[in-house]
């Protein structure tokens, strides 16, 4: 019964937005409306149908307000949750949104909040049916400078990690990227080895580059911050009972072992 109610809501604050894109005032309203509006959805397990209109307005404010930092949070922490959805992110790529998400990300690499909803909508992008490899190439630097400020921020790091593994499934990383990828990666796991999705993601990450190379399987033995084989030791043991993290790790092992000697 609630559905109709909210879709009507969404729809008419959607062109409310679009009708008055140049009041900053009205685009924060609108935003944070937008988003408990979400929120209840979520909560009450309603899922609302949203068309291309809502995202088509969310990216035009964006791209408007470019500089304002409360907006954007407010933004792209809707885009995140919008993006989950598979229609939601195929629009999305269709009005190329990467480029203002990475723009986003230069400017504001500080602001975790920023940094947490942008990586989410990476990810989302990433792993659709529809994603543009070389577009996706351009978000690995960027992405491994959000995780590499935000080492000790476990969630901004969880969702770093998670756009990395997007990205190295689909085989954005460059040959050049591989060692400091798997540092990064390794270090993220260091700083925050309780993190059942991080270690997971990592993991996952981790495998997906050893398949392309050697390299990372090299970088994990001699890493100089200890023994990468150690660490994932540690974090199985601490992770004994949570078997989808265990699997990662088995996953990742599996890879390791393909270079035999090597790494024994």
């Amino acid at each position: 019964a609630a559905l109709p109610c909210l879709l009507t809501l969404t729809e008419l604050t959607t062109c409310a937005m679009s009708t008055h894109l140049d009041s900053l005032q009205l685009q924060v309203e609108g935003c944070s409306f937008l988003l408990q509006i979400l929120s209840q959805a979520l909560e009450q397990d309603v899922e609302i149908p949203l068309d291309g209109n809502v995202t088509n307005s969310l990216v035009e404010t964006v791209r408007k307000h470019c500089h304002n930092e409360e907006l954007l949070a407010l933004a792209c922490r809707l885009l995140m949750m919008i993006a989950a959805s598979e229609i939601a992110a195929e629009n999305l790529w269709k009005v190329g949104v990467i480029p203002d998400l990475l723009s986003i990300l230069r400017g504001f690499l500080p602001n975790g909040e920023i940094c947490l909803s942008c990586c989410g909508v990476l990810w989302s992008l990433a792993v659709s049916e529809n994603a543009d490899q070389a577009l996706l190439r351009s978000a690995v630097p960027v992405t491994s400078a959000v995780l590499q400020e935000h080492l000790r921020n476990g969630a901004v790091a969880e969702s770093a990690c998670s756009a990395l593994w997007a990205l190295s499934l689909q085989g954005c990383l460059s040959e050049d990227e591989f060692e400091p990828t798997t540092v990064l990666l390794l270090d993220a796991l260091r700083e925050n080895p309780g993190r059942a999705v991080l270690v997971k993601n990592v993991c996952l990450a981790l495998a997906s580059l050893l398949r392309l190379s050697e390299i990372p399987a090299l970088r994990l033995v001699t890493d100089a911050k200890g023994n990468g084989i150690n660490l994932l030791q540690d974090t199985c043991h601490l992770h004994f009972h949570d078997p989808q993290v265990v699997e990662s790790i088995c996953v990742l092992m599996n890879e390791m072992v393909q270079y035999g000697e090597m790494v024994i």
